[in-house]
Parts: C-alpha cells; structure tokens; sequence
C-alpha cells in the first residue's frame, strides 16, 4: 500500500506540482465563453486522497493479517464502499472550512 502510494504521488507532482506555469498559461487564456472555477492553492485540503482514504484503507483494509490476496482484495472492496459514504458525506463541511479560511491552509 506504501510503494502505491509513493507512486501515486510521484506521478501527481511530475503532472502537476512541475508544471505550474503551464496551466498558469492556460488558466490565462481560456476563452471568454468558458467559466473558470476558482479553487484554492491549497486544493489537497479539498482532495478526498490527500485527506481520507490512504490512513483509512490502512486502518481498516490492514488491520489483520489476510491469508490470501482474494481475502485482502475483498477488506479492500469492503473498505473502499464504506470510505466512499464517508469521504461524500464529510466533504461540504470541509468545504466550508476551506471558505472560513479564505483558501488558506487547513489541518
């Protein structure tokens, strides 16, 4: 679950986190017809990865040892169902913490 995670991030920082003049560019030169979504510098604080689910998949896909890879994949399955009922629900309060704090950081 480490090594995915690793990876994961890997690739999200090579997309985004090195390429911010680009989208700057074209954030800049989108055309008039099209709205643009404003959205904080600090988006993680609104993104359900960053803040849900690899501490919740550990804690509850991991929290026993699995005999096989079929028994692993089901906690996993299992966890993922239930994390995504909790991540939709939690969202609009996190949301609003975002707006509290006028797009600044959040813990």
């Amino acid at each position: 679950m480490k090594e995915l995670r690793s990876a994961i991030l890997r690739i999200f920082w090579r997309l985004y986190g090195e390429n911010r003049e680009k989208f700057a560019n074209t954030i800049e030169n989108v055309p008039d017809f099209i709205t643009v979504l404003e959205w904080p510098p600090y988006s993680p604080d609104l993104n359900p990865l960053d803040y849900s689910i690899w501490g919740y998949f550990e804690s509850i896909a991991c929290a026993k040892p699995h005999e096989s890879v079929k028994s692993l994949k089901k906690a996993i399955k299992k966890a993922w169902d239930e994390m995504v009922k909790r991540v939709v629900n939690s969202w609009s309060g996190r949301l609003q913490t975002c707006v509290d704090a006028e797009g600044g950081y959040i813990e």
